[in-house]
């Protein structure tokens, strides 16, 4: 298939609004392909050139970008950057160029899609002296052989700004609406990504005719991770799942470690890998007995000889790319491992819970950096908040419930694992949202050029970041000057792709960062669009920003990786879990802006 095909569909896709609609036409795009050009297609319309834990970054940024559209339209860069500036987008510029090209192309033929997903992975690994100049040439020979609407998707590629809004679930939908002409294999297609991480993998799989029901987890792909659920407290609790695993639930690095004859990798949350990161993790897993397997925890900082944990912050020192041997010293980890996905060749996501439990102890058995997590088994209400109170004054976020007989429902939240956290002021908890736009300072913040967020929570069902919050509070001055630094370099003219917000900030941004946030509980407001019905949708009253969470992020398009923020649904059950009163009617001004 020629790219410009490719880009053909790209820009019918970009110009509808319907989730369905742009199934059903990555679905037509998908009957296009030959074989082997599906598993790259569904690279490219992630954004990326392989499945996004292999960390593979194509690294052109707009500088060498605009060279190389001067080099083949025959224009100066100068007039590049010049039409940018009109466009607000250097894709949009590519397009206009070509058109009116100011020289011929010598030699050049037609891109065909393997041809363009092969050089795309050439870049991305291209390193050391003189790569950024072939990157460049790289880039220049594909758009000589580019029609001009092609050239517009291959430099927004580039630049990791494809901006079709497609995400997984529209993937697999068109995948599914293929075969069956409907969403009939929608689950089952749902599940094999879970277990493998890899939509192009699972599309070659599942259109080979190959029985995808089989389809297992295997060392070396990360499993999405499992989410729980959330109730008010121990009864709710108890009467949900009867006698169940109470865990304690701890405030550090989330790890799924894989194993596989000797050799260890580790993911984190977002499934990006960070081996290097920990070697006291790396040196135990590998002494583990077994030949291969797939487990997960959560890292702390801990001081064995004080029983004492060290706090999130403290610990997230510990993820970075240098340093890593000095800060192993100051601030050793501890995995306090609480599954096991797969064991020397057997998949363990379908067997219950209590087994995978049982298996897991005697793996770490006697492991001195790896132990299992700290549980009770109850079906008392009483002694499950006992075991809270306790967690709690120990310094930990408090506990999670487990049904015993659940299996690991691999990148979904459900009932199977419920939690109850600590209370943080009138709320009963922390929020994690996404940073859609920023507002200008005013009066004493006016030399910041910053006075606050404006964040938004993802509904799973649209997969659309609605706006939950005007932020105005929580930062100190030097975090008002970084988050303004911060946030100037994604700043966008018009409003984000999937963002739905009936309010405008200052700045629109690219949306990639994840705050948490307090507040004092959940209101109906005009004014934001977080489960609106009708014109009242749900808000943060006396929202506050508690951190940034660099453990946490959003893709290239606009989806969450990793733990998700708060949905919509969420949004709801913590309302809920507040009391008949939580809900009020939001002010439609709130302080501070």
């Amino acid at each position: 298939m020629r790219f410009s095909e490719v880009a053909e569909y790209f820009s019918k896709v970009e110009e509808t609004a319907s989730r369905l609609s742009m199934s059903g036409i990555i679905a037509e795009l998908f009957s296009k392909c030959c074989k082997g050009e599906a598993r790259p297609l569904i690279y490219i319309i992630e954004g990326n050139v392989a499945p996004s834990h292999e960390g593979l970054d194509v690294g052109i940024g707009e500088r060498f970008a605009i060279r190389a559209i001067a080099s083949t339209a025959g224009y100066p860069e100068k007039k590049v950057e010049s039409d940018c500036k009109k466009s607000g987008d250097l894709g949009t510029t590519a397009e206009n160029l070509l058109l009116k090209k100011a020289q011929l192309s010598l030699g050049s033929s037609p891109n065909e899609l393997l041809k363009v997903h092969a050089a795309f992975l050439k870049i991305a690994k291209l390193s050391g002296q003189g790569s950024q100049e072939s990157k460049i040439r790289l880039l220049s020979e594909l758009l000589n052989g580019a029609t001009p609407l092609e050239a517009k998707y291959l430099v927004r590629f580039c630049l990791g700004k494809l901006r079709l809004g497609v995400g997984d679930p529209s993937i697999i939908d068109a995948l599914s609406m293929l075969k069956k002409g409907g969403k009939e294999d929608k689950a089952m297609l749902e599940r094999a990504f879970n277990l493998c991480s890899d939509l192009g993998e699972v599309a070659e799989v599942y259109l080979s005719g190959s029985d995808l029901s089989r389809f297992s987890a295997q060392p070396g792909k990360p499993i999405r991770p499992a989410l729980a659920e959330r109730l008010a407290n121990a009864d709710e609790i108890i009467e949900k799942l009867g006698k169940c695993a109470v865990e304690a639930k701890y405030d550090g690095l989330r790890m799924q470690v894989h194993l596989k004859d000797g050799e260890v990798e580790i993911y984190s949350r977002k499934l990006e890998k960070m081996t290097h990161m920990f070697p006291e993790i790396v040196e135990a897993a590998a002494f583990l007995p077994a030949k291969s397997a797939v487990f997960e925890g959560e890292a702390l900082a801990y001081n064995a000889r004080e029983k004492k944990y060290y706090s999130f912050q403290q610990t997230i020192q510990r993820k970075r790319k240098y340093g890593v041997e000095e800060m192993a010293k100051d601030f050793p980890l501890r995995l306090f491992a609480f599954d096991i996905m797969y064991l020397d060749g057997k998949d363990l996501t379908l067997t219950p819970y209590l087994e995978r439990r049982k298996t897991l102890e005697k793996l770490v058995k006697g492991n001195k950096a790896i132990v299992p997590s700290d549980l009770i088994y109850t079906d008392s209400p009483k002694k499950l908040n006992e075991y809270f109170e306790r967690a709690t004054n120990e310094g930990l976020e408090g506990i999670i419930a487990k049904d015993l007989e659940q299996p690991y429902v691999a990148g979904a939240r459900k009932f199977a694992w419920i939690k109850l956290k600590k209370s943080y002021g009138e709320m009963a908890d922390t929020l994690d949202v996404v940073v859609v736009g920023y507002y200008l300072g005013k009066g004493a913040r006016e030399e910041f050029k910053f006075g606050g967020l404006l964040a938004a929570v993802q509904n799973e069902e649209t997969g659309e970041l609605e706006t939950v919050a005007k932020i105005g509070s929580g930062f100190t001055e030097g975090e008002m000057g970084s988050l303004e630094e911060m946030l100037a370099k994604i700043r966008t003219k018009e409003k984000p792709k999937g963002v739905n917000s009936k309010l405008v900030p200052d700045f629109w941004v690219t949306p990639q960062h994840v705050i948490t946030v307090a507040a004092d509980e959940i209101t109906l407001s005009p004014m934001h669009t977080c489960g609106m019905m009708g014109e009242t949708g749900y808000a943060l009253r006396f929202p506050r920003m508690v951190s940034m969470r660099e453990d946490k992020g959003v893709d290239r398009e606009g989806r969450m990786r990793g733990r998700r923020s708060q949905t919509r649904a969420q949004i709801l059950i913590v309302s809920q879990a507040i009391g008949s009163n939580g809900i009020q009617t939001a002010d439609k001004k709130i302080p501070g802006f």
